[in-house]
């Protein structure tokens, strides 16, 4: 592992062997009681003859027979190329050549995917030409409109938009991160509001709320689900998702920029 000082002083370029490697050091550090904040993880890119190289695994992959086209599907969406495959039993082997930017975040979708049922390894190969852009996830956020503790009543409200990770009575500020939209893009959600209260009540109105329990992500699922624009707040007592930038309005006027950047150089 090695560690680099940015310019400013504030932030450290941490480099490690994968995901796992840099977790045990920052969950060490959460439970020494440090506070920090963690970007999404990024590969490292070498320059070779003037063209731009990327890393490589050789990813095995052993999933039952049902399950294997859904493997494949989302191993080749994520730039991968099918190297074997071969029944074994009642399981299909299958080995790959992919990019280790398209083994970040693939071991959760293929878990749900297969049911649980799939078993991955993977192990660095060589470097070889840079592959392209690869599809990050698929889904938006719902992010917090404001400071407070969330309610029973407007999670109750909003289960249908996404999957939360935060149970009614957290304590929440704006621009974290509470749960997974169902939809692409960001959603700005009001999860503190509470319930009004009439002298009329109705028949059944007053029921327990269903509120479906809290996804909960460990340190290494939060690195792998989080996008560019988004990073871990790790303290000794919370591992909590947030947007870079906290102020909604910031936000927008930053994407805005992005976007007229973008636009400017596809016109060039």
């Amino acid at each position: 592992m090695r560690v680099e000082e940015s310019e400013g002083g504030e932030s450290f370029l941490v480099y490690g062997r994968g995901i796992l490697h840099l977790g045990v050091l920052i969950e060490t550090m959460r439970r020494e009681g440090y506070e920090l904040t963690v970007g999404q993880p990024q590969v490292l890119v070498k320059t070779i003859d003037g063209k731009k190289y990327e890393p490589y695994e050789t990813l095995v992959v052993d999933v039952p027979e049902e399950f294997a086209s859904k493997v494949i599907d989302l191993v080749t969406r994520r730039k991968g190329e099918m190297l074997i495959m071969e029944t074994k039993g009642e399981m299909q082997h299958l080995e790959f050549d992919i990019p280790s930017r398209g083994l970040i975040g693939l071991r959760t979708q293929m878990l749900t995917a297969t049911t649980g049922e799939a078993v991955m390894a993977h192990r660095f190969n060589d470097y070889q030409p840079w592959k392209g852009v690869i599809p990050g996830r698929n889904n938006g956020v719902l992010i917090s409109k404001s400071q407070g503790k969330t309610t029973g009543y407007s999670i109750d409200k909003l289960q249908d938009r996404g999957t939360f990770f935060v149970d009614p009575g957290e304590e929440v500020y704006a621009g974290q991160i509470l749960a997974e939209n169902i939809k692409p893009g960001d959603l700005i959600v009001n999860a503190i509001e509470e319930k009004k209260l009439t002298n009329h009540r109705a028949s059944g109105s007053d029921d327990a709320t269903r509120i479906a329990p809290k996804t909960l992500l460990t340190l290494e699922e939060c690195m792998e689900y989080i996008q560019q624009d988004e990073c871990i707040e790790v303290t000794p007592n919370f591992i909590r998702m947030r947007k870079v930038i906290l102020d909604e309005t910031e936000r927008n006027r930053q994407a805005k920029k992005w976007l007229l950047k973008r636009n400017f150089l596809i016109c060039k």
